[in-house]
């Protein structure tokens, strides 16, 4: 990431703490009440920017940084790609009962559940 918003809010509350220390000493009294009043923002900027661009510098160095590719995808280094679903564009025929497998299909492959398992169900009962 480029450290232009640091180097130039850098500039700008160096200078102007240069024009309030100048019009201190020269008794521009207008001059001194302006810069001075500028003066604790940009100097709260700038040391915003220095702490994110510390942590920024500290993220890179252990390998945390993420790319600007896995933002999109909302996803760090390592973790292994999605399988896209039905809707987001898979394979072509594909429905969204063939991308997750449901609960009747649970069922059908003989998996318990917890309503099998109890011997009766709280719902309605077949004649």
């Amino acid at each position: 990431m480029p450290h232009r918003p640091l180097v130039f809010v850098s500039g700008l509350t160096f200078g102007d703490y240069l024009l309030w220390n100048w019009s201190l000493n020269s008794n521009h009294a207008v001059l001194e009440l302006v810069s001075g009043l500028t003066l604790p923002p940009l100097a709260v900027a700038w040391l915003w920017l220095l702490v994110l661009t510390l942590a920024r510098l500290i993220a890179h160095g252990t390998g945390r940084s993420l790319d600007r590719a896995q933002v999109r995808r909302g996803r760090r280094r390592g973790q292994p790609a999605r399988v896209p679903s039905a809707r987001a564009g898979g394979a072509p025929g594909a429905t969204s009962a063939q991308a997750a497998p449901t609960h009747g299909a649970a069922l059908a492959q003989g998996a318990p559940t917890s309503a099998a398992s109890a011997g009766s169900s709280p719902g309605k009962l077949a004649a």
